[in-house]
């Protein structure tokens, strides 16, 4: 009980933290915060697998298929279909890999998704804020 105790106020800053960088992003940045935490997450699992750490594993995981979804649901496809269709294929195979990589515990899984994450994310900072949306949002 006491070490849940200890990480409450840590816990609740990261939260509050979190909350007010969300509401005042822009939709570009948007995108930046969900490819971090989709990063953190996937980082935590791996490290978690190592571990053993199967219950928190799992919960990582499936945070970060949720973030995926969420980067997935907010694929514009008005735009240049072709494009989108492509991020749609690559987010419904990254979270193919990390099912795979909860069900078998493959820490090195989680390490490609996260790669193929980070050359996205790198990609996406790269576009100035003021270019947002041609795919996304």
């Amino acid at each position: 009980m006491l070490a849940a105790n200890t990480n409450s106020p840590v816990q609740a800053y990261q939260s509050i933290d979190l909350q007010s960088r969300v509401e005042t992003a822009s939709p570009h940045r948007l995108i930046q915060l969900m490819m971090e935490r989709a990063l953190a997450r996937i980082g935590l699992a791996s490290k978690q697998v190592q571990e053993g750490n199967m219950h928190d594993k799992g919960n990582n995981i499936s945070g970060a298929i949720s973030i995926i979804g969420g980067l997935q649901a907010s694929l514009n496809h008005k735009g240049d279909a072709s494009i989108a269709e492509n991020f749609d294929a690559l987010y419904s195979y990254m979270t193919r890999r990390l099912l795979e990589a909860n069900l078998q515990n493959d820490a090195s899984k989680l390490d490609e998704v996260a790669g193929l994450m980070r050359e996205l994310k790198e990609a996406w900072d790269a576009i100035a804020d003021g270019s947002e949306g041609q795919v996304h949002a």
